[in-house]
């Protein structure tokens, strides 16, 4: 038989794993029959509580404090088994965004237990070297609009953009003095631009959309890695963790046939 390519990819793989064991621990908890009126609490179960007490008090409960983190956890689960069977699950936005955190969150987790080697991190510093250079600067020219829309329509025949409190153009400003003025998240986008004398985006800042022609990019004296290693693999392990959740995102809607009516 032949499958869709997709089913061979190793990360859906990794995701049909962890939905299977999120299904398994899930169940482990709550019986597949909502119907069901039995709750048993194992001695697993006081255990876990009684380590979560210790962890947010620094101490072991009593036998007392431990009955009471008991009757929490049967009150929870008597609440929660009710509103199944009532159905509160379906059609709530606040469980919608928290099932696909955790989806997410299974994507993500791959690069949270990667080990990131010195050459892996060289390699990362390499390819962004005016994060952590002492003095990189930039030459660029902007267009503030609005709205995304508006921004890409504009990008065909740019000709002037919307008011805004902050200037058009910059001249050899520090990568601070960008990032005080239009956000961490314009920069990073800045950075993977290359210069050039076209209209670039739209980019987003925190007041809207920008389009930007960059003309010059000085990058500085970076430090050696042993020097900023904590922060080069930070920002290597969340920029691969967002890859990760977009490829997963990608992997799966591939095997959705999805209509969208205008």
């Amino acid at each position: 038989m032949n499958l869709p390519g997709w089913t061979r990819e190793p990360l859906v793989h990794f995701l049909v794993a962890g939905a299977a064991l999120f299904a398994l621990f899930l169940w482990q908890g709550e019986p597949a029959d909502t119907a069901s009126r039995t709750i048993t609490v194992t001695r697993e179960d006081r255990a876990r509580l009684a380590i979560e007490w210790e962890r947010t008090m620094q101490r072991p409960p009593t036998d007392a404090e431990l009955d009471d983190q008991v009757e929490r956890y049967l009150r929870e689960e008597v609440l929660y088994r009710e509103a199944l069977r009532l159905g509160l699950d379906r059609d709530d936005p606040v469980v919608r965004k928290r099932m696909s955190n955790k989806m997410d969150f299974l994507a993500a987790s791959m690069a949270e237990a990667a080990h990131a080697s010195d050459e892996t991190l060289a390699a990362w510093l390499a390819g962004h070297p005016q994060r952590y250079a002492e003095d990189t600067s930039y030459s660029f020219d902007q267009l503030y609009f609005a709205e995304r829309a508006a921004a890409q329509r504009a990008l065909a025949a740019p000709d002037g953009g919307e008011d805004i409190s902050v200037p058009p153009t910059f001249e050899a400003a520090s990568r601070s003095e960008v990032e005080a003025r239009l956000g961490a998240g314009f920069v990073t986008r800045l950075d993977a631009l290359k210069p050039d004398s076209t209209w670039q985006g739209p980019v987003p800042s925190g007041f809207g959309w920008h389009l930007v022609r960059l003309r010059q990019r000085s990058i500085g004296k970076v430090p050696p890695l042993a020097n900023i290693r904590s922060a080069v693999e930070a920002d290597w392990r969340s920029e691969t963790q967002a890859a990760r959740r977009e490829e997963a995102y990608r992997i799966l809607r591939d095997a959705y046939d999805v209509k969208i009516e205008r």
